[in-house]
């Protein structure tokens, strides 16, 4: 990130550098110039499914609270592991979900990519404030705002002291649950995106039916995508640098650099899976 970012990491706005953002510009043209070269339209189109999905991702995991290891010692708030591994969870079980639902459409595959994501993250931030008030009995409270911002209870007189905050506000639940759906949905569209081209492509180059290269395709579709999701995940984690709250966390700000980081590592990941099935091709 810190070709894009320049100079150290703050809590406010860090935009990217001129020339991170040339660069940027410069590689997904190139890569989309590629798609286009290689499947025509469709390659196009499923490489611009594939950016929009590493955007999602990569937005999504700013909405994650992590509290990382201070927040298993109730010093901070947030779920107590890191950034890309938390968001990893939330996005593979949304893609699972999809991948599931595939067969019943693209909008289908896609809502349940996105509930699958954000069911997991709902019921890991309930559990979470579960094992803080009733394990630890700390109660729930920021160490970046007064207030919540949508139920409106305060937070300082409940903050302990030496501490950042503990336990996960509301705001951090629902910004857990938006990241999870974000994620799962991202995760998803990589995913049907691949398996198109790949149902597709493959027939043609294995002089093959689209049954007999069915699991070759989701067996493909879905390491490229959970490959991708990590890969996007962990672009996240180093725009944060640590810990999270949620979407009221002035970390929250940097979500800029991460999603211009994302579209282009996407778009590079992305015709390397697409481009595959030249090399399949030929040999």
């Amino acid at each position: 990130m810190s070709a894009l970012g320049g100079p150290a990491q703050t809590a406010g706005v860090q935009p990217p550098t001129t020339m991170g953002l040339a660069l940027s510009i410069v590689l997904i043209i190139v890569a989309l110039a590629l798609a286009f070269f290689l499947v025509q339209t469709a390659g196009l189109i499923a490489l611009v499914g594939i950016i929009v999905g590493g955007v999602l991702i990569a937005f999504g995991v700013h909405f994650v609270p992590v509290g990382g290891a201070p927040a298993a010692m109730g010093q901070a708030p947030g779920i107590a592991t890191g950034v890309a591994m938390l968001a990893a969870g939330a996005g593979l079980a949304g893609l699972f979900g999809g991948a599931w639902a595939a067969p019943f459409g693209f909008a289908v595959a896609l809502a349940g990519g996105a509930v699958g994501g954000g069911l997991l993250m709902a019921i890991t931030c309930t559990m979470v404030n579960v094992i803080y008030v009733f394990g630890m009995g700390i109660p729930a409270a920021s160490g970046k705002v007064a207030k919540d911002p949508i139920t409106g209870d305060t937070f300082p007189e409940y903050k302990s002291q030496g501490t950042e905050g503990h336990g996960l506000p509301f705001i951090s639940w629902v910004g857990g649950v938006i990241g999870g759906a974000l994620g799962g949905l991202g995760g998803t569209l990589i995913y049907l995106e691949l398996l198109d081209i790949y149902q597709t492509q493959l027939p043609v180059i294995l002089n093959a039916t689209v049954e007999q290269i069915a699991s070759v395709a989701i067996s493909l579709a879905g390491i490229f995508a959970v490959g991708m999701f990590l890969m996007n995940a962990v672009l996240a984690a180093y725009n944060i640098t640590g810990t999270i709250e949620g979407p009221h966390d002035p970390k929250f700000k940097r979500f800029p650099r991460a999603v211009i980081a994302a579209a282009t590592a996407s778009a590079v990941a992305g015709i390397f899976a697409i481009a595959l099935l030249e090399l399949v091709g030929v040999f």
